[in-house]
């Protein structure tokens, strides 16, 4: 899958990829609520927030273990889920690709 530059990451609609029971991979509706289009220096590029329905009955939102999911937009992976905002679990953090894939190469 193509890793999305920055300048294509936009506010609105993404999905991200979980396995909650071990077995399937499912896709989730997500929302991309802002973007730290500058931030090079931690694993908070985006704020995102949880809207599948299915997702926040079964979790109540973003749960340990969920780390390290692939966001994806547009058919382009845009980054990964990186923390969870305690006071509001619908809500969290994800890191961009080119981050992850700049580490990777380090």
């Amino acid at each position: 899958m193509e890793v999305a530059r920055r300048d294509e990451i936009s506010l609105g609609k993404a999905t991200i990829y979980c396995n909650l029971d071990g077995t399937n991979i499912k896709e989730y509706e997500i929302e991309i609520e802002k973007i730290f289009i500058n931030n090079d220096t931690d694993n908070k590029s985006m704020l995102i927030k949880v809207k599948d329905q299915e997702l926040l009955d079964k979790t109540g939102g973003i749960i340990q273990g969920m780390s390290g999911s692939p966001v994806i937009q547009n058919g382009k992976f845009i980054g990964a889920i990186t923390n969870v905002l305690v006071n509001d679990p619908t809500q969290g953090y994800a890191v961009f690709g080119d981050i992850m894939i700049k580490e990777m190469r380090e």
